[in-house]
């Protein structure tokens, strides 16, 4: 009888053990926002892939948006969960830099798909801003910036608002860089045919899959998507010959992250083929290190702007309210 307490007590030891075995594993918590860590996104590919080599558990927690994700740190400050930052753009680098919050990341930058020299902030995906129209549609879009604007009959947009959208404020921005000083003019005149700016890009884009418009501010990848998931060829993306705005993706080790040996080896990992090939058929964008397999075939027939137009994260800062204020000034008239 004696013997047989003793076998259940052992038995109940081992049993009421197994949760605290199984929390040993380190927890590296990944900030991002909510299109790369949901279903349809690159997150969950991303996640099995980086636990089959780290033996930790990847946790993500998701904001909004990239600007969400910042206001979230900003927020949190030294008290942030976060180990990880994933998908800061490069429009509010210079922002995140003076938080303070974040350290050098390490990795060697030759070999990227573009040229960068950020210390801090490491590149994982690049593309362009495009508009988007339906071919079937919209038989001449038009074929620069300026064409867009000062056409009085020319084709319904669909926008993203600034103050809440990247997108969007890559949109400003790359009315500056056409317009410089007379963007307030320029905004005036395109403003008749606005449809609305929208919070994000989602609902921009679902507006002008219904036909509510005839073009949408998107990327020069997403016609991507249609070509892959839907064998759509219909859907393109407008070259304009002035060159498109420029948008890079980005990582950063948090300074005050609980994992940072661990943290290091997700920022290696970011360059990695697993993590790069989950890119572009997951992501939509151009990975920064093209794949051992090359770029799906969805990639094959996208525009490549011949010009990047871009401004220094430290000018998107001193600049952002002024031009946003100055917008919202010429949309008013």
């Amino acid at each position: 009888m004696m013997i047989l307490r003793w076998i259940i007590a052992a038995f109940a030891l081992i049993v009421f053990s197994l949760p605290s075995l199984a929390q040993t594993k380190p927890v590296l918590t990944v900030y991002s926002y909510s299109g790369f860590t949901g279903k349809y996104g690159p997150g969950p590919k991303i996640k099995e892939r980086f636990e089959a080599v780290c033996s930790c558990t990847l946790e993500w927690v998701a904001t909004e948006n990239s600007g969400a994700l910042l206001g979230r740190l900003r927020l949190e400050g030294e008290n942030t969960r976060a180990d990880i930052a994933l998908g800061l753009d490069i429009n509010i680098l210079a922002e995140a830099r003076a938080t303070g919050l974040f350290i050098p990341h390490g990795q060697p930058l030759d070999g990227l798909a573009l040229a960068w020299n950020d210390a801090t902030f490491l590149p994982f995906d690049h593309g362009h801003m495009a508009f988007i129209y339906n071919a079937d549609k919209l038989a001449q879009p038009p074929k620069s910036l300026r064409e867009l604007v000062d056409s009085p009959n020319g084709p319904r947009i669909v926008l993203q608002d600034p103050r809440t959208s990247q997108p969007g404020l890559s949109f400003l921005l790359w009315m500056r860089k056409v317009y410089g000083d007379k963007a307030d003019d320029a905004w005036v005149r395109l403003k008749p045919r606005i449809v609305t700016f929208t919070k994000g890009w989602s609902e921009a884009y679902g507006m002008f899959l219904k036909g509510e418009a005839d073009m949408v501010l998107s990327y020069t990848t997403s016609p991507a998507y249609h070509i892959s998931a839907e064998k759509k060829t219909n859907f393109r993306a407008a070259p304009f010959n002035e060159g498109h705005y420029l948008y890079v993706e980005t990582g950063a080790l948090l300074r005050t992250s609980k994992q940072p040996e661990l943290a290091r080896r997700f920022i290696a990992f970011m360059l990695s083929d697993a993590f790069q090939s989950a890119i572009p058929e997951g992501n939509w964008m151009y990975p920064v290190k093209t794949p051992a397999d090359g770029l799906p075939p969805s990639f094959a027939d996208l525009i490549r702007p011949t010009e990047t137009l871009a401004f220094t994260p430290e000018e998107v800062m001193a600049n952002r309210r002024g031009f946003i204020e100055s917008w919202q000034s010429a949309i008013s008239r």
